[in-house]
């Protein structure tokens, strides 16, 4: 995101990610998604910032939301932020961060000289309006064929851990990937193109996403300095 010209600062947002029984991918992804930007919202915000409560199965490209009421801890004039979840989908199966080693090996198994989708859900939530807005972007991934050797040499690099999947396309699994059709940067996690594309449509000017912006002017993953 920083070479695309975004200024952004980090906030951790725990939620529990188990999935719901017979929950689509796509049901999956933007329910987390919405559910990581409210739990950060309300971090940042505070407890009584009118943020409501994650949805349990948001609308795409749902708006709306409520002004916060006095007493709200002071914001940016502006503050969005991005939360966004992403899982590597094979023949219908949801295939998300390995448990340990030999699950990634598994992962990676299977995803060997096949092609798989990657779906990212992104919440955008707007501060202090709380106008929000979920969407699911998806990827078409064509791997090469995978030795067995290869598969155990990737995973011992350890980069397989905590990705979707079981591997990371920016890093040294991109030698394993023959071709993607639609957002490369979704692949990563993060739909970047979309993701400026949503923010035009919530109003936030081209000219404040520039490089140049002012720092914190928009904040996305948003958390004020000092706190992180």
């Amino acid at each position: 995101m920083r070479s695309a010209g975004f200024v952004f600062e980090i906030c951790t947002a725990d939620v529990d990610e188990a999935r719901k029984g017979g929950e689509a991918p796509a049901d999956y992804v933007r329910r987390l998604a919405d559910a990581k930007a409210r739990t950060a919202a309300r971090k940042i915000a505070g407890p009584n910032s009118g943020v409501t409560s994650p949805v349990d199965t948001p609308e795409v490209g749902d708006f709306g939301g409520r002004k916060m009421p006095a007493g709200t801890p002071a914001l940016l004039e502006t503050t969005v932020i991005i939360g966004a979840d992403t899982v590597v989908v094979l023949e219908g199966e949801i295939l998300g961060k390995p448990a340990g080693e030999a699950e990634a090996s598994a992962m990676l198994k299977r995803l060997s000289g096949r092609s798989h989708e990657v779906h990212t859900g992104m919440a955008l939530l707007r501060l202090p309006d709380g106008a929000a807005r979920i969407l699911e972007e998806v990827t078409l991934v064509d791997f090469a064929p995978m030795t067995r050797r290869e598969i155990e040499d990737y995973v011992a690099t350890g980069e397989p851990s905590g990705k979707a999947g079981a591997y990371a396309i920016q890093g040294l699994g991109g030698r394993f990937v023959r071709r993607v059709s639609g957002s490369y940067f979704n692949v990563m996690g993060l739909p970047v193109a979309r993701l400026y594309e949503e923010l035009l449509a919530m109003g936030i000017e081209a000219d404040a996403l520039a490089p140049n912006a002012v720092k914190d002017t928009y904040t996305l993953w948003s958390e004020r300095p000092g706190n992180l």
